[in-house]
């Protein structure tokens, strides 16, 4: 089972703690807001009344032992970044960081936190993206500058393998599943359609009309293909 921490339970650490709980994973809740820790008690694994500036208080609790932590303290540039660099002694390589300012973010960057998370900003965009194209299902900015994107298969690639389409040598970009449309038939002989995805697909997996992608690649050109689809489909 995945372990993770949350350092700071304002919206977005709430949120993200409850959610990772509710999905099976363990979570620690850290707040020095004694109101958030009864909040989230009970929906979370454990809730955590700590300063998390204090290191000594941070291995008690044995934080090094984490698949990841999210840092969560937005407002407070000098609390996130004296946590960060504790984080990092600690030897956690998995940090996730909530920022609120570029100047934060760039001093996280130069810490050496790779995963930096603007939450409005990356719900801006993918509203936007979504709101500019009927073919683009769910648009994800991911921290390391690249993109996840769920389109549906323009016309012109229906009919052809993806060895034909070749995307990842062509558009700079990879299919990492294809959402697709199976029939099928109930214990009561009743046929049915159900939406089934294939994770691992193959160079010879043919892409079918209405079949739903799923894109990982670099930002700028997730836009060149979603652009250059919309406009061809």
């Amino acid at each position: 089972m995945a372990k993770y921490a949350v350092i700071g339970l304002g919206k977005f650490g709430f949120n993200t703690a409850t959610t990772l709980f509710e999905n099976g994973a363990e979570v620690m809740a850290i707040d020095t807001n004694q109101v958030l820790i009864d909040e989230i008690s009970g929906r979370v694994t454990v809730a955590i009344n700590m300063n998390s500036t204090d290191e000594k208080a941070l291995k008690a609790n044995k934080i090094q032992d984490m698949d990841g932590v999210i840092l969560a303290i937005g407002n407070d540039i000098e609390e996130s970044v004296l946590t960060a660099v504790i984080l990092k002694k600690l030897g956690i390589s998995n940090i996730y960081a909530k920022v609120d300012s570029k100047v934060h973010a760039r001093i996280l960057e130069l810490l050496g936190i790779r995963n930096i998370i603007f939450p409005e900003e990356q719900i801006a965009h993918q509203l936007a993206n979504t709101l500019l194209s009927s073919s683009i299902l769910e648009y994800i900015d991911i921290s390391s500058g690249h993109s996840i994107v769920e389109l549906v298969v323009p016309e012109t690639w229906t009919g052809k393998t993806l060895q034909e389409l070749a995307l990842p040598t062509e558009k700079g970009v990879n299919i990492i599943a294809i959402k697709y449309t199976a029939k099928n038939v109930t214990e009561d002989g009743e046929n049915i359609l159900e939406r089934r995805i294939n994770d691992m697909p193959g160079a010879n997996d043919v892409i079918k009309d209405g079949d739903i992608i799923v894109l990982i690649g670099p930002k700028a050109k997730i836009n060149d293909l979603i652009n250059e689809s919309v406009k061809k489909g």
